[in-house]
């Protein structure tokens, strides 16, 4: 390691230690990606040496080094927390200790694997709430995703590499962290580390070069990371009170965007996840996601799946950031417009396929055309977006 390159890291853990000392609740930062291998376990363990060097209390909550020995070499000198292990179906599986955590109240806990999903029984169902109730009780803790776990994100990653990536993170959490940092390699250098047996076990690695870790995916995963992170510090400079002014160019702050979904799971989901982050694009004051409940979707005349479906929509949409909204009437049209000029909305998102509206089963002219020709009609400042599915 270059001296510029131990000067940077004691930079960084000098800056993360400054944030710490500065706030009453916890400092929360994370360590982005593009996929797993690129260094983030590693990178935060380094920073835990670099803070025990400082004299912060740092703990290892929960480290997954996946047999890496470089990154097992990395837990050595630093207090390491022994995992719970919970008893689910049979089998002893281990967890992170969260009342070990809070009952230690180290001032920094590392805690890998963000988009965990917990074992049925716990306290919280997913990692990321047990990280969120860490930080809301004083505690700091620096831990680490991958792109592809965002919640928004889940339809276009679903598209790059065909996987349904099912445990996800709602964007809120990077939202909210004090520093979030991408940890990048080039494609080349990352399937290099694949074939060279420093990600998985060289089993797997044809498997995975022929599926998820194919260049093409890499690619389009890199760029999806690079730009989440631009988009954070864009915030961060657009709403700092101080420093050297925005580069940024200007735009509104009072955006209101109106997402309009019914019963269809999958394209309601898509809807939902393109709205926000239309929103968060455009630094949106508010946006609303609107139900309208006509008679055929009544819950005596829906099924139990469909309803099933929408709470968990509904659900996501709140999870986003999102107002819900739900109004029960036959006129659909009617009720778009009555609610977009309630709320001032600027801009619809509704949904199309290829060949027939989001809408076209509760009329056969189509809603999504009726609310076009309406909204022209109306001469407002109200823009329609149309998300295909």
């Amino acid at each position: 390691m270059t001296e510029l390159e131990q000067d940077q890291r004691d930079s960084s853990a000098e800056r993360f230690l400054r944030l710490v000392q500065g706030k009453r609740r916890g400092t929360l930062k994370i360590y982005l990606g593009l996929a797993a291998g690129v260094g983030k376990t590693f990178r935060m363990l380094q920073e835990a040496h670099e803070l025990h060097q400082h004299g912060v209390h740092v703990l290892l909550g929960y480290v997954e080094t996946h047999g890496r020995a470089g990154t097992e070499a990395e837990l050595r000198g630093v207090p390491l927390l022994p995992r719970k292990h919970v008893f689910y179906k049979g089998r002893a599986l281990a967890e992170m200790d969260l009342d070990a955590i809070e009952k230690q109240r180290p001032q920094v806990v590392i805690v890998d694997e963000l988009a965990h999903s917990n074992v049925p029984g716990s306290r919280h169902e997913k990692r990321w709430q047990d990280v969120e109730e860490l930080v809301q009780k004083g505690i700091s803790v620096i831990t680490a995703v991958n792109v592809q776990h965002l919640e928004s994100l889940h339809d276009q990653v679903l598209k790059i590499t065909g996987t349904d990536v099912t445990e996800r993170v709602p964007d809120r959490l990077l939202k909210l962290a004090d520093e979030v940092v991408n940890v990048d390699l080039t494609v080349g250098e990352l399937r290099a580390r694949l074939e060279e047996g420093k990600i998985y076990d060289a089993a797997k690695v044809p498997t995975a070069l022929a599926n998820f870790f194919q260049a093409e995916n890499l690619l389009q995963l890199r760029r999806l990371a690079v730009r989440e992170v631009a988009q954070l510090l864009g915030h961060q400079v657009e709403t700092s009170g101080g420093g050297a002014p925005s580069v940024l160019p200007s735009r509104r702050n009072d955006d209101r965007l109106l997402a309009c979904i019914n019963s269809n799971d999958a394209a309601a989901k898509e809807i939902i996840r393109k709205t926000s982050r239309l929103a968060d694009r455009f630094g949106a004051a508010a946006w609303y996601v609107l139900y309208v409940q006509t008679g055929r979707e009544s819950a005596d005349r829906i099924g139990l799946a469909a309803q099933r479906h929408l709470l968990n929509n509904l659900q996501l949409a709140t999870e986003l950031g999102a107002q819900i909204l739900r109004v029960k009437d036959d006129d659909i049209v009617g009720a778009i417009r009555r609610v977009a000029a309630e709320k001032n909305a600027t801009l619809l998102v509704c949904g199309v396929t290829g060949e027939k509206g989001l809408w076209e089963q509760f009329s056969r002219r189509g809603v999504t055309n009726d609310l076009l020709r309406a909204v022209a009609q109306d001469r407002t400042d109200l823009d329609i977006y149309l998300v295909t599915y």
